[in-house]
C-alpha cells in the first residue's frame, strides 16, 4: 500500500510527497546528481486517519486514544490542530422539520465537535463512548502536531458472539489494501469497513481469493462510498464459496478509502484484520504471545511467479525452523496457509518469511497470523499483519497501566531502539529507556510507564542503531476467565519526508522579464 502523507511544505514539497520525485532542478542532466544528494528531509505538515465504526453491541465500550510524539514536528511558535469528525458529515437542519431549533442547533453542534482533540505533541488524549450507533471517524492533523500523528481505536465488547477486545490503528486513506487471513466461512462474519475521507464518492473494488485461486463472485464487486461516508460490507455476500482462509483484495477505481476488516467468530471472539504491508519478497511479523495456543499463517502470492518461502520463528535467544514446517509454497494468484499450533511453546516469538532462492528470485506475497490465546470456551482470537520496518520511529497509543506488551524483533543483525513511554492522558513524566535486540530474536518487555502518571499513555519505538527492526504492541483486557487480547503491528509513522532542493532560484531565471 501507498502509506502517502502529505506534506505542504511548498509546491516543491508537495510534489515530492505525492509523487515521490527526487529532484528538481533548472540545469541539464548532468546538474540531477548534486541535486538529488542536497535533498534534505522535513517534518510532513498535514496527516488523515480515518476509524471505522467500532461496534453495533450494546455491551460495547470503545476508547480513543490520539497522540503526537514530541519533537518530530518542532516548527517554531507555530500552532496545529488534530481532531476526528463523524463520517456521516454535519445534520440537515432540513431533515428535522417542525423540531425546536435549539434542539437542531445543539444536533449541529455535536456533529461538529472534533473527537479526542489534540492541542500538542508529548500528551494523549483519550475520549470513550458505549454508543452502539457510533460512528466512522474521518479526521485530519495539521503543523507540528501532523508528523507521526496516530489514533488508537479499542472497544470491548463484554459478550455475545463478537465478545472480545478489538483493536486497529485508524488508517490512511489510500488506493489499495490486501487482508490475508480473511474468511467466508460460516462460523466467520466478516466485515470490510470502507470509509471515504473525501467530498466525492469513490469507486471501490472487491476481490477474494481462495486456496484455487479467485473466489467466483455472487454479486457485483464494485462498491460505491459517498464523499466523507462509510460502508461497511459482509464479505461472504460476495461470494457462494465458503473459504476458511481467504485473501481480501480492496483497490479504488476512483477516489482513495480507508479499509479495515471486522472479523467476528462464533467460537473465538473478534477483533479487527489490520492490512498487510506491501507487496513484499520477505516479511516479518512480530509479536506471537508466549502464551499463543494455536498460531495460523495465511500468505497470499499475488505477482505473476510461484513464491517458495522458508519460513523461521525469531525466538528469545534465537531463530529456528518449526519442525515440520520448514517451507512453503504458495502458488500464484492463490491463498495458502499453515497451522502451527502452539508455535512459541511458553516463549515469545516472531515469524520471518524470505524466499528459497535468495532475494534475487524472490516472488511477493503479502501475510498475517491468526493467534488464539486460551483454552476451551474461554478462547480468544487477533491478528498480526505482515509490517514494515521502523526506519525511524513507531507509536502504540492506547496503553494502560496494566496489559501491554512490546514486542521487538531484529531478523538479521542486532540492533539497539530506545522506547519513550509518554506522559499520561491525565499527567505524569515521560520515561526512556533503551534496549538492546540481538540478531535473529525477538525481545518482549513490558514498556515503561510515565512516573507519576494518570490514564492512558503512548509508547514510541525509536531505532538508533544497528539492523532493522520491526514492532507490535499486544493490549491483554482479561474479563471473566477469557484472556481477551489485541496485538497492533507497529510500522515506521512516516512523520518525514524527503524534500529536494532546488540548484537554482527559477524566479530569477529570467531577471524578471517576459
Amino acid at each position: 500500500m501507498n502509506r502517502t502523507i502529505l506534506s505542504l511544505i511548498g509546491a516543491a514539497t508537495a510534489l515530492a510527497a505525492i509523487t515521490g520525485v527526487a529532484s528538481m532542478t533548472a540545469g541539464s542532466s548532468d546538474d540531477a546528481a548534486p541535486a538529488a544528494k542536497a535533498a534534505t528531509r522535513l517534518p510532513v505538515e498535514r496527516s488523515t486517519l480515518l476509524c471505522p465504526t467500532p461496534t453495533s453491541s450494546d455491551v460495547g465500550t470503545t476508547t480513543y486514544t490520539a497522540f503526537t510524539p514530541k519533537g518530530t514536528g518542532s516548527q517554531g511558535t507555530k500552532k496545529g490542530t488534530a481532531g476526528l469528525l463523524p463520517a456521516q458529515g454535519p445534520q440537515d437542519d432540513s431533515d428535522s422539520e417542525g423540531a425546536d431549533n435549539g434542539q437542531k442547533g445543539t444536533q449541529k453542534d455535536k456533529a461538529n465537535e472534533l473527537v479526542v482533540p489534540l492541542k500538542e505533541p508529548g500528551k494523549p488524549v483519550t475520549a470513550e463512548t458505549d454508543r452502539s450507533d457510533a460512528p466512522a471517524l474521518i479526521g485530519t492533523a495539521d503543523g507540528p502536531l501532523a508528523p507521526g500523528w496516530t489514533v488508537q481505536q479499542t472497544t470491548t465488547v463484554a459478550a455475545g458472539s463478537g465478545r472480545g477486545v478489538l483493536g486497529t490503528t485508524c488508517t490512511a486513506p489510500d488506493t489499495d489494501f490486501w487482508f490475508p487471513g480473511a474468511s467466508t466461512a460460516t462460523d466467520r462474519q466478516d466485515y470490510v469497513h470502507l470509509t471515504n475521507p473525501d467530498d466525492s464518492a469513490a469507486e471501490v473494488d472487491l476481490k477474494l481469493y481462495g486456496e484455487n485461486g479467485r473466489l467466483k463472485p455472487s454479486t457485483d464487486e464494485a462498491i460505491t462510498v459517498p464523499g466523507r461516508s462509510t460502508v461497511p460490507v459482509l464479505l461472504s455476500t460476495l461470494t457462494d464459496v465458503d473459504a476458511t482462509d481467504a485473501t481480501l483484495r480492496v483497490s479504488a477505481r476512483s477516489g482513495r478509502v480507508g479499509a479495515t476488516v471486522q472479523a467476528v467468530d462464533q467460537s473465538f471472539g473478534s477483533d479487527w484484520l489490520q492490512a498487510s504491508a506491501e507487496p513484499s519478497g520477505s516479511v516479518v511479523l512480530p509479536g506471537i504471545p508466549a502464551d499463543a495456543t494455536s498460531v495460523r499463517l495465511v500468505v497470499y502470492a499475488p505477482g505473476s511467479d510461484d513464491a517458495d518461502l522458508k519460513v523461521r520463528l525469531a525466538g528469545r535467544s534465537s531463530s529456528i525452523t518449526p519442525a515440520g514446517h520448514e517451507s512453503l509454497h504458495v502458488k500464484s494468484g492463490m491463498t495458502a496457509w499453515a497451522d502451527f499450533g502452539n508455535l512459541t511453546e511458553g516463549e515469545p516469538g516472531s515469524l520471518v518469511l524470505t524466499p528459497e532462492g535468495g532475494e534475487g528470485r524472490a516472488a511477493p506475497v503479502v501475510a498475517a497470523l491468526r493467534v488464539t490465546r486460551g483454552k476451551g470456551s474461554n478462547q480468544e482470537t487477533a491478528f498480526i499483519p505482515a509490517t514494515t520496518s521502523i526506519e525511524r520511529n513507531a507509536t502504540a497509543a492506547d496503553n494502560r497501566a496494566k496489559g501491554s506488551t512490546l514486542s521487538l524483533v531484529a531478523p538479521n543483525a542486532s540492533a539497539k531502539v530506545r522506547v519513550t513511554a509518554s506522559a499520561g492522558s491525565g499527567g505524569g513524566t515521560p520515561v526512556t529507556k533503551t534496549y538492546d535486540v540481538k540478531g535473529g530474536t525477538t525481545l518482549a518487555v513490558e514498556p515503561p510507564r510515565p512516573a507519576s502518571g494518570k490514564g492512558g499513555y503512548a509508547v514510541t519505538v525509536e531505532r538508533v542503531s544497528g539492523g532493522p527492526v520491526y514492532a507490535s504492541r499486544m493490549l491483554a483486557l482479561p474479563q471473566g476467565g477469557v484472556p481477551m487480547f489485541t496485538i497492533q503491528a507497529m510500522p515506521d509513522d512516516r512523520s518525514t519526508v524527503v524534500v529536494p532542493t532546488a540548484r537554482r532560484d527559477l524566479s530569477l531565471l529570467n531577471d524578471g522579464k517576459q
